[in-house]
């Protein structure tokens, strides 16, 4: 842990120094007095970045006003993510002189030593200062413009054959929703119209992969028990939580306060129509011909997150029933192959959440990168590994960062066939 600490806190400390280098050395040739205001502002910004980062488990979010907490947030993750570009683009350049400082220096000895006058090498190390400063400039530009992106909802469709998928299920139209995390939301028409877009699809049956929630019930006023409860379909909604649905990550007074918040979440989930899924299996009939829909509660193979889910438990039972195709909703795609590949080889489809796509990332028909593929192997769109099949849905709103650049809020459909 202490090795890890250390290694961020040197990468924050290079990022701080050939930031401020480069700022300054673009602000050299101006009035002492702009000067000093620009690199006083520079220095300012420093601050409020870092502050908001030590203090965020203090700061009351919820009540700051939305448009004032929104801008704050896509600047300060701007600005942190403008500053590592300006390492990397530093860091290549100060390798590249030390490498050809080396190569001088073995093939010439100590006239190296003396300063080169070479214009091209200065040249190209004021290039680089400024490529440096257009790439910090234009990430705090690209997180302010993902803000307006958070309600952009992007149907997403897609075909998935089974060999073992029975004939009366054929053609099934799912609809899966994720991570809703309704207490970011601040646009009640916003989120209805992203409702009506997977009202839209005429699904079959729709399934929500948890997180309705950031940490408390009430969250889920009225208005929008009513926006969600529109989600209907012929067979059903069904739903399962996510890790922020149990309220893990705030003060609660008392034991029984969590217990209360959990209780009435679950509540909710029934007044809006949707059947939750609490460690356990149900089994869906069409045309004569059955399919297990699982559903477990959170299971994270990872350390940081609590395990609430039991996979036995929603399993049992189930072979006795001899169903040929099987879904399961489990909220964290960790918990994908770390258990279920080894475990439950007749698990046929799994549909988690959790990810977000981190909100940020670059996707495209060749590439697809995000940040969060360095914490999660599976961590948006469709994974295979022999007859199994996991999706990683998108998520539907939005946490932390109030915005979604690169990585759109996602409504998925699938065909099945």
């Amino acid at each position: 842990m202490w090795v890890r600490l250390i290694i961020i806190l040197g990468i924050i400390g290079l990022a701080e120094y050939y930031t401020f280098v480069v700022v300054r050395s673009s602000v050299r040739n101006l009035p002492a007095a702009w000067r000093v205001s620009l690199i006083s502002l520079y220095l300012f910004l420093t601050t409020v970045t870092w502050l908001g980062f030590i203090l965020f488990r203090q700061i009351n979010w919820a009540a700051m006003p939305h448009l004032l907490r929104n801008f704050y947030i896509a600047f300060v993750l701007g600005f942190v993510v403008g500053k590592i570009l300006v390492l990397l683009v530093m860091l290549v350049d100060d390798i590249r002189r030390l490498v050809t400082w080396l190569i001088a220096s073995l093939a010439f000895g100590e006239s190296i030593n003396q300063p080169s006058a070479s214009t091209s090498t200065i040249a190209r190390s004021e290039f680089l200062k400024h490529t440096a400063l257009v790439l910090g400039g234009l990430s705090i530009l690209g997180f302010s413009y993902g803000i307006t992106n958070r309600y952009k909802y992007r149907v997403r469709k897609m075909k998935l054959n089974f060999a073992s998928l029975p004939e009366g299920f054929k053609g099934l139209r799912i609809v899966q929703i994720s991570d809703i995390h309704t207490g970011s939301f601040d646009n009640h028409s916003a989120v209805a119209h992203g409702i009506e877009r997977a009202m839209d699809q005429k699904a079959d049956i729709i399934l929500f992969t948890g997180d309705l929630v950031n940490n408390h019930a009430h969250e889920v006023d009225a208005k929008y028990q009513e926006i969600f409860s529109r989600l209907k379909a012929p067979m059903g909604v069904y739903s399962t939580l996510g890790n922020h649905d149990y309220g893990d990550y705030v003060h609660w007074p008392s034991k029984e306060a969590k217990i209360e918040n959990l209780d009435r979440l679950k509540a909710i989930h029934a007044s809006m129509g949707w059947r939750l899924l609490m460690n356990e299996h149900i089994v869906l009939e069409r045309r004569s011909d059955k399919i297990a829909l699982i559903g477990i509660e959170n299971w994270s193979a990872k350390a940081n997150f609590t395990r609430y889910g039991d996979m036995a438990k929603a399993y049992a039972g189930l072979k006795e029933k001899n169903v040929p195709f099987k879904i399961l909703l489990s909220h964290d795609p960790s918990h994908w192959h770390a258990q279920v590949v080894p475990e439950y080889s007749d698990v046929n489809l799994t549909l988690s959440g959790h990810t977000h796509g981190m909100q940020f990332g670059v996707e495209s028909k060749w590439f697809k990168w995000s940040p969060v593929q360095y914490m999660y192997n599976e961590w948006a769109g469709l994974y295979t590994a022999g007859n199994q099949n996991l999706y990683v849905n998108r998520g539907f709103g939005f946490l932390g960062y109030p915005g979604r650049l690169g990585v759109m809020p996602e409504i998925t459909v699938f065909e099945l066939g």
